[in-house]
């Protein structure tokens, strides 16, 4: 009898102990996912203003803000890249090519370190 009640315990606590790591492992993937779709507007955005489509580029740097606000790591370096985007994103409104292209190519070094 002691036996079982020591085998309903230890399974009791596996179950236990199994539920409350599958949210951390979920948790983790959607940082990866938020990052990776970070990084992929970013990419699309600046081949976009390189073939001086600035419209795209606008839907892409926009869609990349968004994205950001949910990737995790180094706040330091999110906030610096956050900022490229947004600079890059102003000069893209004013038709500025090159300042544009060179921001977005610092801020996607800086999100693909994380």
């Amino acid at each position: 009898m002691i036996q079982l009640k020591k085998i309903t315990l230890a399974l009791c606590l596996a179950l236990t102990l199994s539920t409350l790591c599958v949210p951390a492992f979920a948790e983790e993937a959607t940082k990866n996912t938020s990052l990776n779709e970070t990084i992929t507007h970013v990419e699309e955005a600046l081949t976009e203003i390189k073939k001086s489509d600035f419209s795209a580029a606008r839907l892409h740097l926009k869609a990349a803000r968004a994205s950001a606000a949910t990737v995790a790591g180094n706040e330091a370096v999110i906030k610096e890249a956050t900022n490229g985007v947004i600079q890059s994103q102003i000069s893209a409104n004013t038709g500025d090519v090159e300042k544009a292209s060179a921001q977005l190519t610092k801020a996607l070094e800086l999100f693909k370190s994380l």
